[in-house]
């Protein structure tokens, strides 16, 4: 039976009030790099998600919302593409107001969509669902 771990997190930045100390995205950069080392221990297959951009009712607030989550994603996306993870993009699963049962949980019409991605990953038919696939250059 195939294993999964999911890592993620939807918390917005918040450098500004930290008063110096370490704000949400250097604590994740860190923390996920420990995860990502935790589960790479039992030698399995890994994969990592992104973080939807949920549905908001207030378009700035969703475009706001939309940058934040940017953030993290860039970091998940870079650990990813460091240790050649493949990626689900969860930004490219729930793209509809029905995938989402409030602006930032899945619905079950969402949860399909997620649920299928996974499993497609997992039997190694990623392609036949979503064929997105991150390519970075070889190390030099």
């Amino acid at each position: 039976m195939p294993h999964v771990v999911l890592l993620g997190d939807s918390i917005f930045e918040n450098a500004r009030y930290t008063s110096g100390g370490p704000d949400v995205v250097s604590r994740v950069r860190s923390l996920l790099r420990l995860a990502v080392d935790a589960c790479l221990r039992p030698r399995l297959p890994l994969a990592v998600c992104t973080i939807y951009n949920g549905c908001f009712p207030d378009p700035s607030f969703q475009g706001i919302a939309s940058l934040a989550l940017a953030i993290f994603n860039d970091v998940i996306i870079r650990v990813a593409v460091e240790q050649g993870f493949p990626v689900i993009d969860m930004r490219l699963i729930c793209t509809a107001p029905a995938d989402y049962a409030n602006p930032i949980e899945p619905s079950s019409i969402g949860g399909e969509k997620i649920a299928k991605a996974i499993v497609a990953l997992v039997t190694g038919h990623e392609n036949q669902v979503y064929g997105t696939r991150i390519v970075s250059a070889p190390p030099i």
